[in-house]
């Protein structure tokens, strides 16, 4: 017999080689069948695989994230049996399942896929999910595994076998498909009931330039049909409030292919929007005791080696600077960390001064490959809203507390009322993926998990997530049409203080280590933007349009007033236009809607003589007439109100 520990606690016990899925119908049949996969010991399963030993575990159905991830792994495989069916010879690299969905990477020769084949592939996959194929799990040696696809002649997979163990290689098989993987699986393709496929890309066998360009089909699948029709509704919503289109529309931001791709460049308004949000800020920042600062562009070498990174990402992240002179060896910033542990350095600090908090609005740049670049949300140049906590050990906990109330007073006031967040800890079987000894990693992530809980915020733990210095807590938020996003993060780090040898001299008049905080509560105003642009439809709220009100005079007689009205409203740090061109008055209020600017003042020969503005707000209509100090006072309360 074995030991089952259930998530509240529970301990029953099985007779050994039970299966998750038998477990889950020795609780009910209505559980079982909407079981997808299996937690044991902190390990995704299949629901059908034997257990053999104590194991604590979790039942995983559609509502659990690990339940999506092995339903998409599956159409993965379903799409790829299709595939295969009607298209013979077809070889296969990788088809993962991703945040919304699945891909796969294949290689179908000379041919050329249209939409037209994407109709038929749909079809066959749902033709093969009808059978009802179970997922049949296999472990084979690695010269079997060499064996059978040599035979089949797919040197994709015998690539990806050539980078594995003996003893660690499984095979699945649904219906006449078997394809190698880790797993795990759903129990049958009966399952999947709703079918997209949504796209058709190009990627380089293992992302590597210089290697086949591969043909990437995306799809999405369902349990239900009604939940697909819902998504698709999503999708042509998402269209509406793309960045990219929106951000040209609004004129907020342009890229340039002699600048670069992956380089943005903010435009007045964009750049308007971007201040207001590092405004707030920095206002927050200040009342909690941080201290800007600002660090180059650029760094040497050597301060990369000695912290780490170059070691962990070398060419992938660190792009050279060329210089006059031999032997200077400068590097492009990828990030901020470093700079900042040398500013705690420069000098020494008593245990009297800590925490000391800085903080910086810093740009960094990292290379994306081109096919990666979208939009905003993955770039080559983006500004961090970094800043770094040096404490003592025993402050550890409150600053954690404190940058989460910080991170949550963010969240809120951008509109982000449904939030999560995802505790990410090391790998305890990988130890050699990770800076730093065991017993600091245990401090870090006991600091994180406690604050987390006395603050009563929602969190999952998902291990190996962690980074390679330390634990991290990552804030997951959904937007106004239901998508989620990882926005915000907060790091413990006992690595880069050693690494930098920092130091502090305690009340007992010796050194020692401080510990280190990264945070960043916006990621990067880039990738904040692209979100907050399509959260909002680009409809800012009134604090932070970037015009927020436009003057519209009746005709050519009354712009000066308009412009008076400009200068006053100014002179109370309200920004905006006066719209004076020669067109019809209700042309130039269709535009003010169309740019969404919140705010259209009407001015004519009344409001001249009376000293007042008609107002009207966007989507609205109109809020009668104002004196301009009852309009001011009629602004801060809308601002306030998060309009």
């Amino acid at each position: 017999m074995i030991n089952i520990t259930f998530p509240d606690g529970t301990i029953k016990s099985y007779e050994s080689g039970t299966t998750g899925m038998q477990v889950a119908q020795s609780i009910s049949e209505g559980l079982a069948r909407n079981v997808l996969s299996v937690g044991v010991n902190g390990v995704v399963w299949d629901p059908g695989r034997p257990i053999e030993e104590d194991a604590r575990i979790v039942l995983y159905t559609w509502n659990d994230d690990q339940g999506k991830s092995a339903f998409w792994h599956s159409s993965a495989h379903l799409l790829a049996e299709a595939l295969e069916t009607l298209y013979p010879g077809v070889k296969f690299g990788i088809g993962p399942p991703v945040d919304q969905g699945f891909y796969y990477d294949v290689d179908l020769g000379d041919r050329q896929l249209g939409p037209e084949d994407l109709d038929k592939i749909e079809k066959k996959m749902t033709e093969l999910a009808r059978q009802k194929n179970t997922f049949e799990r296999r472990a084979v040696s690695k010269s079997e595994a060499i064996e059978h696809f040599t035979k089949k002649g797919d040197e994709y997979k015998l690539e990806l076998i050539d980078e594995l163990e003996d003893g660690e290689i499984t095979f699945y098989t649904q219906g006449e498909f078997t394809d190698l993987c880790r797993g795990p699986h759903i129990p049958h393709t009966g399952i999947i009931k709703a079918i997209k496929l949504t796209n058709l890309a190009g990627a380089y066998w293992r992302g590597d330039e210089n290697r086949k360009m591969l043909t990437r089909i995306y799809g999405i699948t369902f349990p239900k049909q009604k939940e697909l029709k819902q998504y698709l509704a999503m999708v042509e919503e998402a269209k509406k409030r793309d960045h990219r289109k929106l951000g040209a529309e609004l004129e907020l931001f342009m890229f340039s292919e002699k600048v670069g791709a992956g380089l943005p460049i903010w435009l007045p308004k964009g750049q308007a929007v971007r201040e207001r949000l590092q405004k707030f800020l920095k206002d927050e920042q200040e009342k909690r005791g941080y201290k800007m600062v600002v660090t180059p562009h650029i760094g040497k070498k050597e301060l990369y080696v000695t912290s780490g990174h170059y070691a962990k990402y070398g060419q992938d992240s660190f792009q050279p600077i060329q210089t006059p002179r031999e032997n200077e060896e400068f590097l492009l910033k990828p990030m901020n960390c470093p700079h900042h542990c040398e500013i705690y350095k420069h000098r020494p600090h008593s245990y009297r001064e800590l925490p000391v908090r800085i903080a910086e609005f810093g740009t960094v740049y990292r290379y994306e490959q081109s096919g990666e670049l979208h939009g905003l949300s993955r770039v080559r140049g983006f500004t961090q809203d970094d800043a770094h906590i040096f404490c003592m050990p025993e402050q550890l906990k409150g600053e954690f507390l404190d940058v989460l109330d910080l991170t949550k007073t963010v969240l809120d006031k951008m509109g982000f009322e449904d939030f999560t967040a995802q505790i990410s800890l090391r790998d305890p079987d990988t130890p050699e993926k990770y800076l730093g000894t065991s017993e600091t990693w245990d401090k870090a992530e006991q600091a994180i998990i406690e604050a987390v809980e006395e603050s009563g915020l929602r969190a999952t733990k998902e291990i190996g997530e962690a980074a390679f210095y330390g634990p991290k807590l990552d804030f997951m938020i959904k937007d106004a049409i239901g998508r989620s996003w990882q926005l915000g993060t907060i790091q413990v780090d006992y690595t880069l203080p050693e690494r930098f040898e920092l130091e502090y001299i305690g009340a007992d008049n010796k050194p020692h280590q401080p510990v280190m905080i990264h945070r960043a509560p916006f990621g990067s105003m880039e990738r904040f933007m692209s979100i907050l642009i399509e959260h909002t439809a680009g409809k800012f709220p009134l604090w932070l349009a970037p015009d927020q009100y436009v003057i519209v005079p009746v005709s050519e007689p009354f712009n000066d007033y308009a412009y008076q009205v400009k200068t006053r409203l100014a002179q109370a740090d309200i920004t905006g236009e006066v719209d004076d061109r020669n067109e019809t008055i209700g042309r130039r209020i269709r535009d003010a809607e169309v740019q969404k600017i919140p705010l259209i003042l009407i001015v004519g020969e009344d409001e001249e003589k009376a000293g007042s503005v008609s107002v009207r707000i966007q989507g609205d209509g109109d809020k009668g007439t104002m004196s301009i100090d009852e309009f001011i006072a009629f602004f801060e309360v809308e601002k306030e109100r998060g309009v």
